[in-house]
C-alpha cells in the first residue's frame, strides 16, 4: 500500500500567500477592521428591554460577533505560526501589534455590549431565550453577563483594553523579544533556545550538564530585565483586579477554565499525598544512571544505551495506526494534518521552543507547531498536539460561540491522545531493555504533570502573594522558584533550576492568567476518560466526541457528572486517576529491581 511521504513543514502560503509580506493578510485586517466597527454600529443601536424586536436586535449582534470573532482569531493565528516559525521575523512581531489593536478594538465593543447583557434582571434574561434559536446560545451568554456585572464600569473597562495594548500586552511582547535575541553556546555553535532544550533528552550526561551551565548563565544575564517583565504582567493584573473589587488572585482563572477552586484544592491535595511512589521512581532512575540523586538536567535523560528513535514519517504512521484503534475520526483527522502539511516540525535554527496547535475558524484548518528529533517524547508531544486538533475538528460544524472551550478541558483532549500513542509504544516494545526506556518515558509525562506542573502553580501562587506588596526582586524570584521545586519534587533531586521563572515562556502569556493548573486537571482528568475508553473498546468514540463537543457548554463539573458521573470537587476521583500513574512506576520499579 502506498503511504504518501509526510512534510516536516507547514503550509501557511494556502492561507496568506507571502508570509509576513503577505497582501492578502493586510487586507484581511483591513475588513476585519469594518467588521468590528459594523459589530459596534449594531451594539450602540441595542437597546435592552425597549426595544420591541430585542430577541431579532441580538441575534443580528451574534451573527456579527461570530464573523468577527472567527477574523480576530484567524488573524492571531497566523501571526503566532509566523512568529513561531522565525523568530527573527521583525515584520510578523510588527502584524502582531497589529493584531493585538484589532483583538483589544474587538473587546472594547463585546465590553459594551457584556454591560448592556448585565441590565436584564434574571427572569427578563431567561424569558429572553426561551422558544427561539438563541437557546442554544444561552450558557455562554449567560457567562459574559455575569461576568459583566462583577467588573467596573462601560468606561473604566474600555479604558483598561486601551491602556493594555501598550502596557500589559505590550510586556508580553517583551518578553518575546528577550528570549528571541537568547542564544546559548554550545561546542562552535550558538543554540536557539528550543534547540538548546532539545540537549537535556541526550544521552550524554556532560552534554546535559555543559549546556545547563550554558542555559543557567544565559537566563541570569537577563534575569532583571525578566524579573521587571514579569512583575510589570502581575502589577498590571493586580491593579486590575484590585479595582474590580476581587480578593482573589485565582478567580479569574479559576473563572477562565469554568471550575471551582474546591475542584482545584482537591486536586492539589490529593497529588501532594502521593509524591512518595514519583520520588522513588527518580531515585530509581537516577540508581539506573549511575548517580546518587539525579539533578534537573538528568529528569528527561534517556535510560539504555540504545535510544530509541522515530523519523517524522515512521513517527506519523505510528500515530495513524494507533489512532486507528481507537477510532476512525480521531485517525482521519491526524492523517488530513499530515497529508495537507498542518504541521511544523522541522528541527533548525531560529524556531521557538515549545509546542502549541492553533485553529484557523474562516479557512476550518488546523497549524500544529513543534521541534520533532525522533525521540518517544517528540512522538507524544506530536499526539498531544493533534488532540488538540481533533478537539476543534469534531466541533467544527457548532456555533462558534459555542466552541470556546477553556484551557483545562483542551488539555484533556490533548492528553487523551498522547496517551493512546504512549501506552501503545510501550505495548509495543520488542525487549525489555525498550520498554523500561518507553515506560520510563511515559512516567516522565507524569513527573512533569504532577510534579513540574505542581512547582508552576506554588511558585506562582508565593509570587502573586508577595507582588501585592510591591515588586519582588530577582534574587526572590530565584529563592521563590526553588522552594517550590524543593517542595513539589519531594526534595529529591541534587540541583534544581532557580531560574526557570524566567525559561518557562507560560509565566509571561497575557491571554490566561495561571497558565499552570490546567495541564494538571487535564492530564488527570483525562485519564478517567481513558480508563473508560479502555473498558469500553472503539465504539467509545462517539461517547468522548459527544462529551468533547459539551466542554464549552458548561462547567468542569457539570461535565464530569454528566459524561462520567463523578463529583470534581471530592479527592477521591483525583485519588483513582493518580492511582493509574502509580501503577505505572510500579511496573517500572519491578522491571528494573535488581
Amino acid at each position: 500500500m502506498y503511504i504518501k511521504k509526510y512534510q516536516e513543514t507547514w503550509d501557511l502560503e494556502g492561507l496568506f500567500p507571502g508570509g509576513s509580506d503577505s497582501s492578502k493578510f493586510r487586507e484581511h485586517i483591513a475588513i476585519s477592521i469594518d467588521e468590528i466597527d459594523k459589530l459596534s454600529t449594531y451594539v450602540h443601536k441595542f437597546e435592552p428591554l425597549k426595544e420591541e424586536a430585542e430577541v431579532e436586535a441580538l441575534r443580528e449582534i451574534v451573527g456579527q460577533f461570530e464573523i468577527v470573532v472567527k477574523k480576530v482569531r484567524q488573524a492571531g493565528a497566523f501571526v503566532s505560526c509566523l512568529e513561531a516559525q522565525n523568530m527573527e521575523d521583525k515584520e510578523a512581531s510588527t502584524l502582531r501589534g497589529r493584531v493585538t489593536e484589532l483583538s483589544t478594538s474587538f473587546q472594547n465593543v463585546l465590553t459594551i455590549l457584556d454591560g448592556k447583557l448585565s441590565l436584564y434582571s434574571d427572569i427578563e434574561w431567561d424569558s429572553l431565550f426561551k422558544g427561539n434559536d438563541l437557546e442554544e446560545l444561552y450558557f455562554v451568554l449567560s457567562e459574559r453577563r455575569t461576568a459583566a456585572k462583577e467588573k467596573l464600569s462601560e468606561v473604566e473597562e474600555t479604558l483598561i483594553n486601551k491602556l493594555s495594548v501598550d502596557g500589559y500586552y505590550g510586556w508580553g511582547q517583551m518578553y518575546d523579544t528577550i528570549v528571541g535575541k537568547i542564544q546559548i553556546p554550545f561546542e562552535e555553535e550558538n543554540l536557539s533556545v528550543g534547540q538548546a532544550a532539545n540537549k537535556f533528552s541526550s544521552p550524554e550526561r556532560m552534554v546535559r550538564k555543559k549546556v545547563f551551565s550554558e542555559w543557567e548563565k544565559a537566563w541570569d544575564a537577563n534575569g532583571e530585565v525578566l524579573a521587571k517583565t514579569l512583575n510589570h504582567l502581575a502589577g498590571f493584573r493586580l491593579n486590575v483586579y484590585g479595582m474590580r473589587g476581587w480578593s482573589s488572585f485565582l478567580k479569574e482563572p479559576l473563572a477562565i477554565n469554568r471550575m471551582q477552586e474546591e475542584t482545584l484544592q482537591a486536586m492539589w491535595n490529593a497529588i501532594a499525598k502521593n509524591k512518595q511512589p514519583f520520588v522513588q521512581f527518580l531515585d530509581r532512575k537516577a540508581k539506573l544512571l549511575g548517580l546518587e540523586k539525579l539533578s534537573w538536567y538528568d529528569l528527561d535523560a534517556p535510560l539504555g544505551k540504545v535510544e530509541t528513535k522515530m523519523s517524522y514519517q515512521e513517527g506519523a504512521e505510528f500515530i495513524i495506526k494507533h489512532f486507528e484503534q481507537f477510532g476512525a475520526e480521531m485517525a482521519a483527522f491526524a492523517k488530513k494534518a499530515f497529508e495537507e502539511s498542518w504541521i511544523e516540525a522541522e528541527d533548525r535554527k531560529g524556531k521557538r521552543p515549545g509546542g502549541f496547535h492553533t485553529y484557523f475558524p474562516e479557512s476550518a484548518q488546523s497549524r500544529i507547531f513543534m521541534t520533532y528529533s525522533g525521540t518517544p517524547s517528540n512522538v507524544s508531544t506530536l499526539a498531544h498536539e493533534l488532540g488538540h486538533g481533533f478537539h476543534t475538528y469534531v466541533m467544527r460544524d457548532m456555533h462558534t460561540l459555542n466552541r470556546n472551550y477553556a484551557m483545562n478541558v483542551a488539555e484533556t483532549a490533548s492528553t487523551f491522545a498522547e496517551m493512546i500513542v504512549s501506552d501503545a509504544a510501550v505495548k509495543a516494545a520488542s525487549t525489555e531493555e525498550e520498554k523500561v526506556v518507553l515506560l520510563e518515558d511515559k512516567i516522565q509525562r507524569s513527573i512533569a504533570l504532577l510534579m513540574n506542573i505542581h512547582a508552576r502553580f506554588l511558585f506562582e501562587t508565593s509570587f502573586y502573594e508577595k507582588r501585592q506588596n510591591g515588586l519582588v526582586s530577582k534574587e526572590q524570584l530565584n529563592s521563590l522558584m526553588l522552594d517550590a521545586q524543593k517542595e513539589a519534587y519531594g526534595d529529591s533531586l541534587e540541583e534544581y533550576h532557580p531560574s526557570f521563572w524566567g525559561s518557562k515562556l507560560h509565566f509571561y502569556i497575557t491571554g490566561v492568567p495561571f497558565y499552570n493548573f490546567p495541564y494538571t486537571f487535564g492530564f488527570l482528568f483525562s485519564l478517567g476518560i481513558y480508563a473508560k475508553a479502555i473498558e469500553e473498546g472503539k465504539g467509545y468514540e462517539e461517547k468522548y466526541i459527544a462529551l468533547l463537543k459539551d466542554t464549552a457548554s458548561m462547567t468542569v463539573e457539570e461535565l464530569a457528572y454528566k459524561h462520567l458521573q463523578i463529583d470534581l470537587t471530592k479527592e477521591d476521583f483525583w485519588n483513582s486517576a493518580i492511582e493509574l500513574c502509580i501503577k505505572d512506576v510500579e511496573e517500572f520499579l519491578a522491571l528494573t529491581n535488581e
